[in-house]
């Protein structure tokens, strides 16, 4: 499977990390011809294949992309328990600028290894890649979702992704304020990526007040005039003094800095890894009185949306299914509640709980 194991992590080290949180396959993929180096974590498959975006980013190094696939493909696990399908965690990462290294043969030879795990893992489109290189990928392997609508594929998954942030946010307003409208609320949204000005176009709908930032200042500008959104400066939206705080970038924007510095009742966003430690810093944003809408269900939108490609899609159905990450939120909402605990504990709970539940049925088979 691996052509070349030339890495420069260590064997101690990777093991260490692929140990901590019980990851079943971890595969390495290099091609010195296409300048391909990848790396695909398989967490768990009791519920299903994993399935899992394909990240293109220049890490600054292979220990950096290493923990990084390990952190999503693991979140993944419990997006897909705690939304209801029948699918396992994965996740993959290429390493290089998407901008510049990226080409067909990349792609299509990065199709080549995926192919070669006959099913195991299911890719879509992550940060970094588009319904393009899904179509690449689709030339060497079947086992691709998000692939463009002309070849029986769901194409762009950030709307549907968008539209679950949205429910979770809708959800959370009705457990703070007891109506779940968001006209004249104030909400950052941080990262106006695809996913991003998505969920920006649903808040201006309802007549939310957006101020928005990105690292891409050009995009920035564009959608800040194209939605009549206030654009900030990245470092200064944790200082506002504003309703709802919508990571939609990086994960770990959730860090004991910056949660100090919020001033916002809600936060709900799109990006995956929002805490940088999850124990610390869902109970540090708890005891904030702070309500957190876990990431790994808001933004299941996109896995929904691949689940149901699966299937065979139909776009109804997926936005049914999307429709009630309102319904699950509010569930999570009361168990925090009632047991005092912090919502992402209670939603690592709820999803762990369905794993183990359809591990005991396995056992008898």
């Amino acid at each position: 499977m691996v052509e070349d194991s030339k890495e420069v992590l260590s064997q101690v080290s990777i093991f260490d990390q692929i140990g901590q949180n019980d990851h079943q396959n971890v595969i390495f993929c290099h091609d010195k011809d296409t300048g391909l180096k990848a790396i695909i974590a398989i967490h768990d498959t009791t519920l299903g294949p994993a399935i899992g975006g394909t990240r293109m980013w220049a890490y600054k190094n292979e220990e950096e992309a290493l923990e990084d696939v390990l952190r999503l493909s693991r979140g993944m696990t419990y997006k897909a328990s705690i939304s209801g399908i029948n699918c396992g965690g994965g996740s993959a990462v290429i390493i290089g600028d998407s901008r510049s290294q990226k080409s067909e043969a990349l792609m299509r030879r990065y199709g080549r290894f995926i192919k070669n795990l006959n099913g195991e893992f299911i890719t879509g489109e992550d940060l970094g890649t588009s319904p393009r290189d899904m179509e690449f990928i689709h030339m060497e392997t079947r086992h691709v979702v998000g692939i463009p609508e002309f070849l029986g594929g769901s194409g762009d998954t950030a709307p549907i992704t968008a539209f679950g942030v949205y429910m979770g946010m809708k959800a959370s307003a009705k457990e703070l304020w007891g109506n779940d409208s968001l006209a004249g609320k104030a909400v950052v949204v941080q990262g106006v990526g695809h996913v991003g000005e998505a969920l920006v176009k649903l808040l201006r709908e309802e007549s939310a007040k957006v101020y928005i930032s990105d690292l891409n200042d050009e995009r920035l500008l564009s959608v800040s005039k194209k939605y009549a959104a206030k654009a900030m400066p990245n470092n200064h939206i944790y200082d506002l003094d504003i309703d709802i705080y919508a990571p939609c970038a990086f994960g770990a924007t959730l860090n004991s800095e910056n949660i100090n510095r919020l001033k916002c009742a809600i936060i709900a966003g799109s990006a995956n890894n929002q805490l940088e430690n999850e124990d610390v810093h869902g109970q540090q944003i708890f005891d904030k009185g702070i309500l957190y809408a876990p990431d790994f269900l808001i933004n299941a939108g996109g896995l929904i949306n691949a689940y149901s490609e699966i299937a065979g899609y139909n776009k109804n159905k997926a936005e049914q299914l999307t429709e009630k990450i309102y319904e699950v939120t509010r569930m999570i909402y009361k168990k925090s509640r009632l047991e005092s605990i912090p919502t992402h504990q209670a939603a690592f709970e709820m999803a762990s709980k369905r794993i183990e539940d359809i591990r005991k049925i396995k056992a008898f088979y």
